[in-house]
């Protein structure tokens, strides 16, 4: 420690504090210190607060986010965006995540077990297998076709719409603003699915129990592209035939909200020539059929029921308004239509069935497709009214009268129903209800009793009848011609579940 020398301090120089604090405050110094910005760089625009607080006001009301951005031309300046744009809004976007959901419960299970339980034991699995497998095929024809062919648009055709998004190629979980601002495309695409897949299977109903496995999903995978994708792009395409909501230039000026074309008209048609063409069940009208499991039957109808919100509110594509009036119309259409049949039932002969309520329950939900997200709450009940009485004299009168064997009343339900929708649409259709309405059909709603939409509704309904009954016939005699529809006697006999799946639905207790 000795060895160390005592440390020393000199004074620092007053003069040369102040030059540094000169050098620091200088803004050339500093300038010169930050990196250069090339002169010839064009700044990128950026949208004000307002633009900002529009988008999201934009969000809330399920409209244009990039609407606040556009000049006195109409049109958005080169770069200049806000967040909202290209984004898909997380509330309008879980609801269709959840619609889409609700619509496959429609089919798997509802659909599955509604049917099942109408249907002998010996047949159950069959028409579960049925819905399985066009759910499956179907997802596999939209994947790489049938969503391009009903929501592209490159064919510019109102009969097709495009090949752009075959494969789902460039389809991301952006918003495709064609048919929403604010839905992911992939959850659109999803959602529609969907109704792509229960449209098929609702044929089941009327042939049940006596057409092959392989001949169903045969006459499936060509039905899906000779009918319900032209049908569909003319119905909901934006280049669509009869898109009379969102297409200026429609030739046939009718609107369908949710499928009364569509979905059960198209599936109602086919099915009724379908039946004639395959043939009545062994020992139809001298051997009783009766449904093996009402119970079945009844939980089936309650998931349809419950399923048919994200089918119906679902197809406002958004959380908003027009979702809610349709939920709401949705539930009163359809309460008031199973009463109603059920009552006519105890009139008839003095007893109502589970079976009428479950039947006038899906007549209401069927019938109020087409209109529920165009009509009051008020013209919702007169509508649940004829939607129980028309379909229960179908189902009742008519087949009888007739003597076709529709085995679970497809065409007296969806298709007399979604005819009688289609109709009441065009009669019940308010401004008031949907103010799209009045973007291209000021003309066609005049809010009287001889509306001229009623007019473009019968057009539609001629075209779309036309086609699924000209197409089925087509179809059925080509598959016929190929591998034939029925099983053998002997099989039909031993019931489609052993024959076609090689298993069984129930195995009794003490059974072999």
């Amino acid at each position: 420690m000795s060895d160390m020398k005592p440390m020393t301090f000199t004074r620092p120089n007053p003069l040369a504090y102040l030059a540094l604090v000169l050098a620091l405050l200088n803004p050339l110094a500093v300038w010169a210190q930050a990196p250069a910005t090339p002169a010839a760089t064009a700044a990128t625009p950026v949208p004000t607060l307002e633009q900002r607080i529009a988008g999201i006001e934009a969000y809330l009301a399920n409209g244009d986010p990039s609407a606040s951005l556009k000049n006195a031309e109409g049109a958005v300046p080169a770069g200049l965006t806000s967040p909202a744009v290209g984004i898909a809004g997380p509330g309008h976007n879980g609801w269709i995540m959840t619609c889409a959901a609700l619509v496959l419960f429609m089919t798997l299970p509802g659909l599955a077990l509604f049917y099942g339980g109408l249907v002998r034991t010996k047949n159950v699995l069959s028409v579960m297998a049925q819905c399985l497998g066009i759910a499956g095929v179907v997802t596999i024809l939209w994947w790489a076709f049938g969503y391009s062919l009903v929501f592209g648009k490159s064919f510019n055709s109102v009969y097709l719409g495009g090949s752009e998004f075959f494969f789902l190629n460039g389809v991301t979980s952006a918003p495709n603003t064609d048919y929403a601002y604010w839905v992911s495309q992939n959850v659109f695409s999803m959602y529609q699915l969907m109704f792509a897949i229960i449209t098929p299977a609702l044929i089941v109903g009327a042939i049940a129990e006596r057409m092959k496995f392989t001949a169903l999903i045969a006459f499936v995978v060509v039905w899906m592209f000779v009918v319900y994708f032209p049908l569909a792009h003319m119905v909901w395409g934006s280049t669509g035939l009869m898109n009379g909501v969102w297409n200026a230039g429609a030739a046939i000026k009718a609107v369908d909200f949710a499928g009364g074309t569509v979905v059960h008209m198209s599936s109602g048609w086919s099915a009724l020539v379908l039946c004639l063409i395959v043939g009545p069940r062994l020992g139809f009208g001298r051997t009783p059929m009766p449904p093996h499991s009402l119970v079945l039957c009844m939980i089936g109808t309650g998931m349809l029921w419950v399923g048919w919100y994200g089918f119906n509110a679902g197809s406002a594509v958004a959380a908003d308004g027009v979702s809610a009036n349709a939920f709401t119309t949705t539930t009163l259409a359809t309460g008031v239509a199973s009463f109603t049949w059920a009552a006519l039932e105890y009139l008839a002969r003095c007893k109502a069935s589970v079976l009428g309520f479950c039947s006038g329950a899906v007549a209401g939900l069927v019938v109020v497709t087409p209109a529920c997200g165009f009509i009051t709450p008020q013209l919702a009940i007169p509508l649940g009214v004829l939607a129980g009485a028309i379909p229960f004299f179908a189902c009742t009168k008519l087949k009888g009268w007739l003597k076709y064997d529709d085995a679970l009343d497809t065409f007296g339900v969806h298709a007399v129903g979604g005819t009688l929708g289609a109709l009441l649409t065009g009669l019940f259709a308010r401004h008031e209800a949907n103010g799209n309405l009045a973007l291209n059909l000021k003309a066609q709603i005049t809010g009287s009793m001889s509306q001229p939409l009623v007019v473009e509704q019968l057009k539609a309904i001629a075209l779309t009848l036309g086609l699924s009954v000209f197409a089925t016939v087509i179809i059925a005699f080509l598959i016929k011609a190929a591998i034939g529809l029925r099983p053998t006697v002997e099989a039909e006999q031993e019931g489609l579940d052993l024959s076609d799946h090689g298993e069984e639905g129930y195995i009794l207790e003490g059974k072999s």
